[in-house]
């Protein structure tokens, strides 16, 4: 009877042991897929020739689902998750920044058509790592300018309204923010003549980390985080703790290192996430408002640059 009883009474504990080794493997192998998929889908497309476009939005919601689904299974912060109303606010917010980053893609598409060399003077493994690093510092720039010009920040300050960070809010932006600061961005590789697949490929990265950042997860990257951006470092970013809150990279770190921005350390966690000021935007709720926002007369008072 008592062998019985304490053999039933470890069933529990190493139920729960089992789901806590899981849980440990899921983290640690969550960035790895992630960027392992990147490398797949990409060499798919070239291989059979897929539509670029096409492709990109589809791996967009895949990632978008494959993320969501970590935020249930290995949550950072359980109170992040968002609610059925903030997943309706999202959506919309999903549709403008689709719109922006559509527009974006419309204009850089037409020159980059214009300046992209018919024969690369390098082959694409060479193209690629510098095509990274340059839209990688194009990103930096923008968004760092989004922080510290008053105007700009009446964009990106939208962004940072929600006083959580999660997988859905990476698409609250204001559509003149995507507009810029993804246009800038491609408009960078564009110019600078790296051929269509190696700005694809770039671009897949970007899109994966865009959304692998924000994500409401108990991954942590540790030494890796010197070169990529992980969730860690992008919720210092979002900190209302303006000491803290560097990090203006979105998928490589490393221009944080070199520009001085870089705050994280191992075990740093931001006390909260949000605005300084939550008064000087409108609620993320208030789409209208918050469209018009960045052209209204009046100022209130406090509102400045993250």
């Amino acid at each position: 009877m008592s062998g019985s009883s304490i053999s039933g009474a470890g069933r529990p504990q190493s139920g729960r042991d089992a789901r806590d080794t899981a849980r440990a493997l899921l983290a640690r192998a969550a960035h790895p897929i992630l960027l392992l998929s990147i490398v797949v889908v990409f060499a798919m497309t070239a291989r059979y020739g897929w539509d670029p476009s096409r492709v990109t939005f589809v791996f967009q919601l895949t990632v978008l689902c494959y993320l969501a689904g970590l935020e249930r299974l290995i949550p950072y912060e359980r109170t992040w998750h968002p609610s059925r109303r903030e997943w309706r606010w999202y959506a919309v917010y999903y549709v403008l920044t689709a719109v922006g980053g559509g527009l974006a893609q419309s204009l850089v598409v037409t020159a980059a058509g214009a300046v992209a060399p018919a024969d690369p003077a390098l082959a694409l493994w060479g193209e690629i790592p510098l095509a990274l690093l340059l839209g990688s510092l194009a990103s930096y720039a923008v968004h760092r300018l989004g922080h510290t010009n008053p105007w700009l920040w009446r964009l990106h300050g939208v962004h940072h309204v929600p006083d959580k960070v999660n997988v859905a809010n990476n698409g609250v932006n204001h559509v003149m923010d995507v507009l810029i600061s993804q246009g800038f961005t491609q408009l960078a590789l564009a110019l600078v003549g790296f051929s269509e697949t190696a700005v694809f490929g770039v671009g897949l990265f970007v899109v994966a980390q865009g959304y692998f950042v924000h994500a409401n997860v108990a991954v942590r990257l540790g030494p890796l985080n010197h070169l990529f951006v992980g969730p860690e470092l992008h919720r210092l970013h979002h900190s209302t703790d303006l000491a803290e809150a560097g990090h203006y990279g979105s998928d490589l770190s490393i221009w944080d290192r070199v520009f001085g921005s870089f705050t994280w350390r191992p075990g740093r966690e931001p006390a909260a996430v949000g605005l300084v000021n939550p008064d000087s935007f409108p609620g993320t709720g208030s789409i209208v408002a918050t469209l018009v926002h960045p052209w209204r007369r009046s100022v209130k008072a406090g509102e400045n640059a993250g």
